[in-house]
């Protein structure tokens, strides 16, 4: 409507002054309902196409954002792994601050797996003192067999060499059954010595390893029985949070609850504009939002990031393949807003808000440096320029905002 009266004041206006005034024609005599376009028609000609220039240049320089949002992040209380509730220390909307219990899972199986894992290595340090005795038991019994072998050799010694000197005085039964005898007590002491490596093995490897083994499956029941309990991550409030002592807590179907942190920032403010704003948008860009939430003001803002991708060519492997059709809907760019001002009002917006946003083209630095010059920079002032008429509507929505959503909202 702005750009149409403005039209409206340099096209036809002139034009109708001209022919009433420069060559005598009278509204209603000479200029009728009937010739009233063929009168007219240079200066409706250039009202129409000024209006659509404008317009275009208006909308293209200084895209207007009719989905902006005051986002927020959440986080969900969730555990590591099912189970049944055990006991809860929040309630709904209560702050919490980072490491506070939450809620806590019934742990009596992993206390028994703990317990048992206990057990073990109770058993296997047990074993580890009678591995020390057999060793000790095993040691002797080699020491009486390295005796008793020592004496059968010297025996059997004794014995040849009488039988050398008098073949009549020992018999060759009695070599055969000495030396027999001599095989059999080495035969026990190498029994003895490997029965000290069985229990060296046993001590030095075996025992260890079972201790080892059980000490792992103890620090696993600790940690779950540890996991069982679920803390709070970052400051924040609880919300959605209704566990009772009970309940079943999945974390793939069936969260506890949902954590809002607190905001210890400025708010982020997402806002979307149209594939055709992409060459225009920039870091930096100025923005104005008005919210529901917020009536009758206008909060300046500036662009901090432009998403690079659009969301509607994502392409994720399935089972079927891609039909371009099935996607006709035009994505939007994504923009992330900060407030210019520390203490902006944007602080006081409840997150969640919704908006709508315009955002102004200025290339007043460039300008300024000497990037832009001559007929370029006074077109680009021009286009600059124009960007009053959004800011005009959008403070026309604001202080309509009101009437149009408690008197025609319902």
């Amino acid at each position: 409507m702005i750009e149409l009266v403005f039209s409206f004041l340099v096209t036809i206006l002139p034009d109708y002054l001209y022919r009433r005034y420069g060559q005598g024609k009278r509204f209603g005599e000479e200029i009728t309902l009937y010739n009233f376009w063929y009168e007219l028609r240079w200066g409706i000609t250039a009202c129409a196409v000024l209006t659509i220039t404008l317009v275009t240049v208006i909308f293209y320089f200084h895209p207007i954002a009719s989905n902006v949002l005051v986002g927020f992040r959440t986080v969900s209380i969730i555990s590591d792994r099912p189970g049944r509730v055990e006991e809860v220390y929040v309630s709904n909307n209560q702050d919490v601050k980072a490491g506070d219990p939450i809620f806590r899972l019934d742990t009596s199986r992993q206390r028994a797996a703990a317990e048992t894992a206990r057990r073990r290595i109770a058993e296997v340090d047990a074993a580890m003192k009678q591995a020390q005795s057999e060793l000790s038991v095993a040691k002797g019994n080699i020491i009486v067999a390295e005796g008793a072998l020592r004496e059968a050799q010297d025996e059997l010694k004794r014995r040849e060499e009488l039988y050398e000197r008098n073949p009549q005085v020992v018999s060759a039964q009695e070599l055969v059954s000495l030396g027999a005898t001599a095989e059999s007590r080495r035969g026990a002491l190498d029994a003895a010595l490997a029965k000290r490596q069985v229990v060296e093995a046993q001590i030095s490897a075996s025992l260890p390893a079972q201790r080892a083994s059980a000490e792992a499956a103890l620090a696993e029941a600790e940690t779950e029985i540890q996991k069982a309990t679920v803390f709070a991550g970052v400051d924040g409030t609880v919300k959605q949070f209704v566990l009772r002592r009970g309940d079943i807590v999945n974390p793939i179907l069936r969260p506890a609850g949902i954590l809002v942190p607190r905001a210890s920032d400025g708010p982020v403010v997402l806002a979307t504009f149209g594939q055709i704003s992409a060459q225009v948008l920039h870091v930096g860009m100025i923005t104005e939002i008005t919210c529901s939430s917020k009536p009758l003001t206008v909060i300046p803002m500036v662009i901090t990031d432009v998403q690079n991708v659009i969301a509607s060519g994502q392409v994720r492997p399935t089972d079927q393949l891609l039909d371009v059709d099935e996607r006709a809907r035009p994505g939007t760019i994504l923009t992330f807003l900060e407030p210019v001002f520390k203490d902006s009002q944007a602080n006081a917006l409840p997150r969640g808000s919704i908006c709508s946003g315009v955002a102004y083209t200025s290339r007043a630095k460039e300008i300024g440096v000497g990037k832009i010059t001559g007929l370029r920079a006074f077109v680009a002032r021009i286009v600059d320029g124009m960007g009053i008429a959004n800011a005009i509507v959008i403070r026309a929505q604001a202080l309509m905002l009101p009437i149009r959503a408690v008197v025609f909202g319902g």
